[in-house]
């Protein structure tokens, strides 16, 4: 169970409201109305709790939990301990989602301002919003109803923050305007100026960079990432896109709907990423290139042209992910024979 000095729980949960929350079916002869307290791992949970069983490498584990219950797919379920109530679901991990979000919903707003919150006269707060200890607002910012802003955050003059969006502790936005039901994490640094310079014969001059950064609705933005605001067309994040933690992006990209940056990863100015780009942990994508709808770039990946839709790309410099495989079987093969001929 998650540790009570962090997280609360709610409920208990009857079988029968958790198969209604998470549209499961309840499996076999179950008792709808027994009860659970909180979720937990199929390793670590026991008779009061819930797990689930997405991935066949824990077949294993499943068979021998002590779990109350568990979400599980039809395919498995006939390999369930016999004491385990069941829940029947074709996608468990979303199931389960849901189930965890039953069980540890998001802790309240608690509306009001802190003492040490330094708050603009002409700022527009909405009501409901929740600001913490340390937080600036700075002239002519528009923080919309029941948002979130953490200790320390600062928003800058102008800015503007739509309803429902969740700031973290030490989060600096500038010269950025954020849509609504979006989380930002702590630490996170949005609107900086772009890294553009020219290059000078006494040196190196700095271009100004007279763009915004849009963060359109339902956006999540990962601890200590940075988003560079234009350098006179704007950078553009998309709706519904998730950035991992410590991502960088550069000034003018522009993020298409559902986009996934994971750790690490970085987009160079310009690019531009089309609709569902999955982009794994220590990628790299060069300025100026367009990145196809649904093209997937695995982790460590180089790219440095365009990218067609639909396709997956792994190495460096990136090229089609089978390509990557052939290349690395044929390493393979020369390092085993180099290794013979060396005997």
């Amino acid at each position: 169970m998650a540790d009570p000095r962090f997280f609360t729980a709610a409920g208990p949960f009857s079988l029968k409201e958790l198969a209604e929350i998470c549209d499961a079916e309840i499996g076999g002869d179950a008792d709808p109305a027994m009860t659970f307290a909180g979720v937990a791992p199929l390793d670590r949970a026991g008779p009061a709790e819930v797990s689930f069983l997405d991935n066949k490498r824990y077949i294993e584990q499943f068979r021998v939990s002590t779990a109350g219950a568990c979400i599980v797919a039809p395919k498995h379920a006939q390999q369930a301990p016999t004491d385990m109530a069941l829940l029947i679901s074709a996608n468990p991990y979303r199931a389960y989602a849901l189930v965890a979000q039953a069980f540890y919903p998001a802790p309240p707003q608690r509306p009001g301002r802190h003492p040490s919150a330094v708050v603009d006269p002409s700022a527009r707060i909405g009501e409901g919003t929740e600001i913490g200890p340390g937080v600036v607002i700075g002239a002519g910012a528009e923080i919309g109803e029941d948002c979130r802003i953490g200790a320390n955050a600062v928003i800058c003059e102008g800015v503007v923050v739509g309803a429902a969006t969740q700031i973290g502790p030490n989060v600096t936005l500038s010269y950025c305007m954020v849509g609504r039901n979006c989380q930002i994490h702590a630490g996170a640094s949005i609107g900086n100026r772009g890294f553009g310079f020219t290059l000078d014969p006494e040196g190196y001059l700095d271009v100004p960079q007279l763009g915004r950064v849009i963060i359109e609705d339902g956006v999540e933005v990962g601890a200590n990432s940075t988003i560079d605001r234009g350098a006179g067309p704007d950078t553009v994040i998309g709706a519904g896109s998730k950035i991992d933690n410590l991502v960088q992006i550069g000034h003018n990209v522009s993020l298409g709907r559902g986009c996934v940056l994971v750790g690490l990863s970085g987009v160079a100015g310009s690019a531009k990423l089309e609709d569902y780009v999955l982009v794994g942990a220590q990628a790299g994508i060069g300025g100026h290139i367009t990145i196809g709808k649904g093209a997937q770039l695995a982790g460590r990946s180089a790219v440095i042209r365009d990218v067609p839709p639909g396709m997956a790309m792994a190495g460096v410099p990136a090229m089609p992910i089978k390509d990557f495989f052939r290349l690395c079987a044929i390493w393979r093969r020369q390092v085993k024979a180099r290794g013979k001929s060396n005997e």
